[in-house]
């Protein structure tokens, strides 16, 4: 008779801008004992367009751990993160962070998520303010030309047509699958309203 699977440790890196790195959320990760480690850049504001984490959360199966560096980096949304939490326990997994450390089957573990996702939240809210404070003060004084644009749509539509494949367009960019596929569609609903249009002035000038 085979005896009970061995518990998995899976590792979630996450960083908000393609400029940044999670080289060091990795390094973290593998000295917990984390076997699979997925990372992404993306905004942790939603579970919008996590691509990465949605695949952990599917293969993760019962006495498993999901592991990240701290808990903001599983997301910035208390309702997202207790959703997350909700779960993995359904699923008879847990929730583990390095910092400050703590497991979410624990009481203490429950208060800090919903403690931290608050604090999370109000930090993201202070500096959404923030920002548009700056944005206004810059837009007086002519100087604001807007923000760079986080996903290179023109590049994704030309490796695309190049019959690169979306996976790994999203490696080379360092985006989310999730994004390049918008970018994708976006394209091919811009183009077959462009034929239409077509079509609609030959008629015209036909009859």
């Amino acid at each position: 008779m085979e005896g009970p699977s061995e518990m998995a440790k899976f590792g979630y890196a996450r960083v908000s801008s393609t400029d940044q790195d999670h080289a060091t959320q990795e390094v973290r990760l593998k000295e917990a004992g984390c076997t699979i480690i997925r990372s992404e850049k993306v905004s942790g504001a939603s579970r919008d367009g996590r691509d990465e984490l949605a695949l952990l959360i599917e293969f993760i199966r019962e006495g498993d751990e999901l592991i990240v560096t701290k808990l903001d980096r599983l997301g910035r949304s208390s309702r997202d993160l207790l959703n997350l939490v909700h779960e993995l326990e359904a699923k008879g997994a847990s929730l583990r962070v390095l910092e400050p450390e703590f497991l979410s089957s624990s009481d203490t573990g429950r208060i800090l998520i919903m403690v931290l996702g608050m604090v999370s939240e109000m930090e993201r809210k202070f500096l959404r303010e923030r920002q548009q404070s700056g944005i206004e003060a810059a837009k007086k004084r002519g100087v604001y030309k807007g923000r760079k644009p986080a996903v290179p749509h023109d590049k994704v539509r030309q490796m695309h047509l190049e019959g690169i494949h979306q996976a790994e367009i999203a490696k080379t960019l360092r985006i989310s699958r999730h994004s390049v596929w918008r970018s994708i569609t976006g394209r091919s609903l811009q183009a077959a309203e462009a034929a239409k249009a077509n079509k609609i002035s030959r008629l015209a000038l036909r009859s």
